[in-house]
């Protein structure tokens, strides 16, 4: 097709404007004909939804952010128009955080950053260990080579279970029990789903065990708060290293903040100084091959939700 009328919104920064020109494609504003809108609004699928209907044209619609769990309970996917989103473009320094965050717990640095005095030498390796990730997508796929040089014993959950690098086996929702059993490390990196919801909850901690950190990169409400809390308090599971919180932000005097076992990041793991450059570098990508009609990266099943 000729260069493709992108339309960006609801407002236009410069990155987002110089990446569809590198794409090959041409901004114009909203409310003109467009073959294709950049929404970077990450909560307002009313918005986003008034301006479709003002612009019919639209024939792909890219959002700017991994999960899209408050667009798909709004409803506005499945409309016939094709839906792309950033998954996959964050994996790297959210993989990265993961990574940090379980070094961090098996060293005890929860402990240490507070420490005032010398204290008992702790601590255990992450070399040859086993571990456990929730979820399947680009986060675990780049968090498994990391993970490589640790000869780290990966089992992966996903919804399709097929083989993937570096993990030494793969399985099915239905097996979470026994892939959580014994693993030193449990990382969430998944989508949030109906399903998923409340995924680990006091039997899963318990499952896990005292030996057990569980590192959560992907969303708060993964994790049902209460029985994590007691689980820590009672020492159920080792420790947890949380980048993401439910309820979120977590509220000042929460029982999390006050326990020792617990690393809370202010959901940081992807920054808008990291953001920024992956995403102009997704839209850019979409953009060219929307011009050039190939499928574009990050899409959207409107039926799964994500």
């Amino acid at each position: 097709m000729p260069a493709p009328r992108v339309a960006v919104g609801p407002d236009a920064p410069a990155y987002a404007v110089e990446a569809v020109g590198r794409g090959g494609g041409t901004v114009v504003d909203l409310g003109q004909p467009a073959d294709a809108l950049v929404w970077l609004a990450p909560n307002d699928p009313g918005g986003l939804r008034a301006e479709l209907a003002a612009a019919p044209d639209v024939a792909w619609v890219q959002l700017p952010f991994a999960g899209v769990e408050g667009y798909a309970a709004a409803g506005v996917f499945g409309d016939g128009r094709t839906w792309t989103c950033a998954k996959g473009a964050y994996a790297e320094p959210v993989a990265e955080h993961a990574l940090l965050l379980a070094l961090a717990g098996l060293r005890h640095l929860p402990e240490r950053v507070r420490a005032r005095r010398w204290g008992a030498p702790a601590g255990l390796s992450l070399f040859d260990q086993p571990v456990t990730i929730l979820g399947g997508g680009g986060i675990t796929t780049v968090l498994l080579s990391l993970l490589a040089p640790f000869r780290v014993q990966a089992t992966v959950v996903r919804r399709h279970v097929a083989p993937l690098p570096g993990a030494v086996r793969v399985v099915e929702p239905s097996r979470l029990d026994q892939a959580l059993d014994g693993a030193r490390v449990v990382f969430l990196a998944l989508s949030l789903t109906p399903e998923t919801t409340g995924i680990i909850g006091a039997p899963e901690l318990a499952t896990m065990g005292p030996q057990s950190w569980l590192v959560n990169v992907a969303r708060g409400r993964h994790v049902r708060t209460e029985d994590l809390v007691e689980a820590l308090a009672a020492g159920a599971i080792a420790g947890a290293a949380l980048d993401v919180t439910d309820p979120e932000p977590l509220p000042e005097g929460h029982p999390l903040w006050d326990e020792p076992r617990c690393l809370i990041t202010p959901h940081t793991a992807d920054t808008p100084e990291m953001v920024q450059p992956l995403l102009a570098r997704r839209i850019a990508l979409n953009v060219a091959r929307f011009a050039a009609g190939q499928p574009l990266e990050g899409l959207i099943d409107p039926a799964l939700g994500y």
